[in-house]
């Protein structure tokens, strides 16, 4: 499953951790069919990990999302892997110009760029803004979504960058 063409490839993405809480839930019933999901509850000891992604999955197949794993242990039934290895569709994290080219160099199907604007997860980080990413963009061989600070209104702020689309923790899970 490699060499994904773009127009199968979900723009819109939940980005999950423990801060989600029970909250997860809602968020995922919000999501629009073909979103993505990528699953990131590092913090979570194992077998509640394993827990919790089994619940995640469940909904994900009956909502038709893409769920992909992030962190080093395979999780049953994963459909792709986020900043890793698999043969399954890859994910990659990009903050500058040194991951971009690691990205490119493992062959990933979308990369996730960020922080574009400022966000929870990064507090204090020096943040990409419009205009550094789209210089950043300019070296982009897989498809981008932009991550941090994200919700539908700051997506609308970066039309006309090469954006397949955006993803958010707490943009896609706020009431």
């Amino acid at each position: 499953m490699r060499a994904r063409h773009p127009s199968t490839l979900p723009r819109l993405w939940l980005m999950t951790d423990e801060r989600l809480g029970e909250g997860l839930w809602a968020a995922l019933a919000a999501l629009p069919h073909g979103s993505g999901v990528i699953f990131r509850d590092y913090a979570t000891p194992l077998p509640e990990r394993r827990a919790r992604f089994a619940a995640v999955l469940a909904v994900a197949k009956r909502r038709r999302l893409v769920l992909v794993r992030a962190g080093r242990i395979a999780m049953r039934g994963e459909m792709g892997v986020h900043n890793g290895r698999g043969l399954r569709l890859r994910t990659a994290s990009v903050h500058d110009r040194k991951e971009m080219i690691a990205a490119r160099r493992v062959g990933a199907d979308l990369i996730f760029v960020s922080p574009v604007f400022p966000t929870r997860s990064h507090p204090g980080a020096r943040t990409l803004g419009p205009v550094r990413l789209g210089l950043m963009l300019r070296g982009a061989t897989s498809p981008a979504i932009a991550l941090g600070g994200m919700d539908a209104r700051a997506f609308t702020r970066l039309r006309g960058l090469r954006l397949h689309g955006w993803a958010a923790i707490d943009g896609l899970s706020r009431g």
